[in-house]
C-alpha cells in the first residue's frame, strides 16, 4: 500500500471511487491506497500461473480470475486485488459494494511477490487473507528465485506453510492441482536491448 488518502471512506464510497477513477485502489479502515504497477516479469509469472490454473481446473466447478477481481475480508474490511483468485462454485458478492464488483468467497489467492510488495504480501495482507472463511490456500510466488510457498488452512483450522523451489512442483491440495515451477517461470524476460 502506498500513499493514503485523507478522507475516511465507507466501503460503498470506496467502491464508487474505484469505478469512477478506473484504477485499482485498496481499502482498509476507511482509508484508500493506490496500488503500484507491476514489472514485466511480474506480469509474465502472473499470466503463467493463471493459465496453468485455468487449464488444470477446466471442466471442474472452479473459476480463475485475473487481478481485476476485487476481494474482501468481511472480518477485517480489507478490499484488495490478488494477482490470481480462484473461486469454487458461484461468486458471493459483497452486499456493501453497490457496483457488485467485490467477491467475498475466494478459495485460493495467489500473490506474485515483488520487491515493493513482498513485506506486505507476506505479513499484513496474508493475515487479512487468512480471516476469509472460504480461503483454503494462499500461494506466494517469489520474484527473485524459483520458489513457491503455499500457506494452507489445515482441517483443524491451523495454518501451515510448504515451500517448493528450483525444479519442483507445488501442490495445491484444496484444488488437487500441481504447479510445475518450470511452467510457472517459463519464458523468462527478454528485453529488446538483449535481442540486439
Amino acid at each position: 500500500m502506498s500513499s493514503a488518502a485523507h478522507h475516511r471512506f465507507s466501503f460503498a464510497e470506496y467502491a464508487e471511487l474505484v469505478a469512477d477513477k478506473g484504477m485499482k485502489l485498496e481499502f482498509l479502515d476507511g482509508q484508500v491506497w493506490a496500488m503500484s504497477g507491476g514489472t514485466p516479469d511480474h506480469a509474465r509469472v502472473t499470466t503463467n500461473v493463471s493459465t496453468l490454473l485455468s487449464g488444470a481446473l477446466r471442466g471442474r466447478p472452479y473459476a480463475v480470475y485475473s487481478p481485476d477481481l476485487r476481494v474482501r475480508s468481511k472480518k477485517t474490511g480489507l478490499g484488495t486485488y490478488a494477482d490470481v483468485t480462484v473461486i469454487c462454485g458461484g461468486v458471493e458478492l459483497d452486499p456493501d459494494d453497490p457496483k457488485r464488483h467485490t467477491a467475498t468467497n475466494p478459495r485460493v489467492l495467489v500473490e506474485v511477490l515483488s520487491p515493493s510488495t513482498e513485506e506486505n504480501d507476506r505479513g499484513t495482507k496474508l493475515e487479512h487473507y487468512m480471516t476469509i472463511p472460504s480461503v483454503a490456500e494462499v500461494v506466494l510466488v517469489s520474484h527473485d528465485a524459483r520458489a513457491i510457498e503455499i500457506v494452507r488452512r489445515e482441517a483443524d483450522g491451523t495454518w501451515s506453510m510448504t515451500k517448493t523451489s528450483n525444479e519442483g512442483v507445488a501442490h495445491l491440495t484444496s484444488l488437487d492441482v500441481a504447479l510445475s515451477l518450470d511452467e510457472v517461470y517459463r519464458d523468462p524476460l527478454r528485453t529488446a536491448e538483449a535481442e540486439r
